[in-house]
């Protein structure tokens, strides 16, 4: 079968399988560039704050393949929307290449709240800043926590701490402004349930300071003030030694005495008159 080769000399045989060679050679190289796409680029488009399914289109039609890699939020930015891309926009790549696009949530992801209470605003909105969430509106009410954290509201309700909500949110805050400038007389909140003295005290900017329970006290809301410090009336200090009303200054504190059993009032005697 290679009676061909064998009887040819050996030179003419060497220079054959050279030959063979360097066409191999050739060949291989010609086809290099076609399986490689060797010198054929494209300029990647830029598809930032496009519709994903839009930017996929869009970079499949020029030849890429595309993933996505990763996706964040920002709320400023509309969901779904590319955030970004890699090889980025402009940049000139070989056709075919893996474009991978990180997207804008459809959903934010939810943050817990802490308790600010306490907190100076300035101290409070860090804190927000780090957690992604932004500082709504700031208002004051009497208090001797003077530009500290009060409360903190969602929506304009209240906000307890532990609460998620959703990343970007809006958190407003309640600060005290300091002790009132004028003098009230102390509210008389004994007989009442403790539920009905917060409602009240609040009205008049007065802070429930200590609650302290009198024997047995299993629903607290429900348990009567007893006794109060400081005292609505002092005792005979007046003319003819009538009970004066005790003053307060709005944004004070009041400590409330609770029992489960209501308090016998003293009704013999009565505020000294103010005319």
């Amino acid at each position: 079968m290679f009676k061909f080769i064998t009887e040819k000399p050996l030179w003419v045989n060497i220079l054959a399988g050279v030959a063979v060679i360097f066409l191999l050679i050739l060949l291989f190289f010609g086809l290099l560039g076609w399986f490689t796409g060797y010198g054929n680029y494209e300029k990647v488009p830029a598809v930032t704050g496009q519709n994903v399914v839009a930017a996929q289109k869009l970079l499949e039609d020029k030849g890429f393949d595309v993933v996505i890699q990763d996706s964040v939020f920002v709320d400023s930015v509309p969901k779904l929307a590319v955030t970004r891309q890699s090889p980025e926009a402009d940049a000139t790549v070989k056709s075919g290449r893996t474009i991978y696009l990180t997207i804008n949530r459809m959903v934010p992801p939810q943050v817990e709240i802490p308790n600010f209470s306490g907190y100076s605003i300035k101290s409070a909105e860090m804190y927000l800043q780090s957690l992604g969430l932004k500082l709504g509106t700031v208002t004051y009410k009497p208090d001797i926590a003077r530009n500290s954290v009060l409360e903190q509201l969602y929506n304009g309700a209240p906000l307890a701490p532990g609460t998620k909500v959703p990343l970007g949110s809006t958190i407003s805050f309640v600060l005290g402004s300091g002790v009132g400038g004028s003098d009230i007389d102390v509210p008389d909140v004994i007989g009442m349930t403790l539920q009905e003295a917060r409602s009240y005290l609040a009205t008049v900017n007065v802070n429930i300071g200590s609650v302290v329970p009198v024997g047995a006290v299993r629903d607290s809301a429900n348990a009567f003030v007893v006794k109060q410090t400081p005292a609505p009336l002092s005792e005979g200090v007046g003319p003819q030694g009538e009970r004066v009303p005790n003053k307060i200054r709005q944004g004070q504190v009041m400590d409330l005495y609770i029992s489960a059993t209501p308090p016998a009032r003293d009704t013999t005697l009565t505020p000294m008159s103010n005319n």
